[in-house]
């Protein structure tokens, strides 16, 4: 059977060299924006149209164009000053968090951390539950900026749970003066149990790092080493050493006094932000109702249900400042004018930080 070989049928040859390149199959191509960015991208713009062409309708037209018609540009820029403050607060109290390392291995720069800041900002106001995503974007650039992980989990953790606490004792100070001068109200209630759950939490976790430390560890260490890929040793490992890091800052007093006063601050210059935008439309705030109505909107936002509260902080802001005497068109565009800085502004800005971090990496 050597030498037998299959002839083509007649015409072959010129079939392959008639294939077109509509005949050929063509290669999958990856869209250039991927389609959880477009539907985030065209949820934002829906909820920015909404939010700044459909809610000032509430205050009337011809209300609004008159209100903005007589807006002083200085008290803007003021509020634009005062939300920036904030923002440098809230890095200054990272940094306080941090552990103080040796000369040849600094801490990161404020710098770095306001980047890291509004990197997280951004990424938190776009997705709904968008607190967890951010701090997992932070804890990764905290430690591509040299930070040791326990250490950035221990500071994102004491931060995030510090800050609440103060905010609760912000707005529980400012309910105690209120009450008594224009009444009690029913959500009143509902926040207060909120702030209760989370100092409940707050205080078990520091118990259990500190009076109940070795049985925590051992605790956590058989629950997670049952998991694919966790190693037990570890997470017991990681507990103790967080453990250490909070004993080092209950003892370190002047440490301490420093973290809260940073947390305060950032609360603090955020609503006088916030009283300056309603100012810069003719409105006044008592600093008693003002802290009221902010501390409202900002507890009640703290559950996950919409990007960074987007929605909830405007409706409570809103109504509050209404139920205090503030007129009615001038609450919604102060509210709206200060969140347009406080909200909107961070996400590009946090890209844009994000990306310095991939053009010119923080030295470590």
């Amino acid at each position: 059977m050597t030498g037998c070989v299959d002839h083509p049928p007649p015409g072959y040859e010129r079939s392959l060299t008639s294939v077109t390149a509509d005949d050929a199959p063509r290669t999958a191509r990856a869209p250039l924006i991927p389609k959880p960015v477009k539907r985030i991208a065209a949820w934002l713009a829906f909820a920015l149209v909404v939010e700044y062409l459909v809610i000032p309708q509430i205050a009337g037209t011809r209300k609004a164009i008159h209100l903005l018609g007589r807006v002083n540009p200085l008290y803007l820029l003021a509020g634009f000053g005062l939300e920036a403050a904030s923002i440098v607060a809230y890095g200054q109290l990272t940094r306080s968090v941090l552990p103080r390392r040796d000369p040849e291995h600094p801490s990161p720069s404020l710098w770095t951390i306001i980047r890291i800041q509004l990197a997280t900002l951004g990424l938190s106001h776009t997705v709904p539950g968008g607190a967890a995503a951010g701090t997992s974007l932070s804890y990764r650039l905290l430690t591509d900026a040299g930070v040791d992980g326990t250490d950035a989990g221990f500071a994102l953790a004491t931060q995030g749970l510090g800050s609440a606490v103060v905010l609760n004792a912000i707005l529980w100070l400012a309910l105690v003066v209120s009450i008594p001068v224009t009444g009690f109200n029913p959500l009143y209630l509902t926040v207060a149990l909120i702030g209760a759950v989370l100092l409940t939490a707050f205080a078990l976790v520091v118990f259990l790092l500190t009076r109940g430390e070795q049985r925590a560890a051992a605790m956590l260490g058989r629950l997670t080493g049952r998991l694919p890929l966790v190693n037990g040793w570890a997470v017991e490992r990681f507990v103790h050493r967080l453990a250490a890091r909070l004993r080092e800052l209950a003892a370190d007093r002047p440490l301490m006094a420093r973290a809260v006063g940073w947390a305060a601050a950032n609360w603090l210059l955020d609503a006088g932000s916030l009283w300056v935008f309603v100012r810069a439309f003719g409105g006044h705030v008592g600093p008693v109702a003002l802290l009221v109505s902010y501390g409202l909107a900002n507890v009640l936002a703290a559950i996950p249900i919409t990007p960074g509260g987007l929605g909830i902080i405007e409706g409570v802001l809103t109504s509050s400042l209404v139920g205090f005497g503030t007129a009615r068109g001038i609450a919604i565009l102060g509210v709206l004018s200060w969140r347009l800085v406080n909200f909107w502004l961070p996400i590009p800005v946090g890209g844009a930080s994000y990306v310095s971090f991939k053009v010119a990496p923080p030295h470590t």
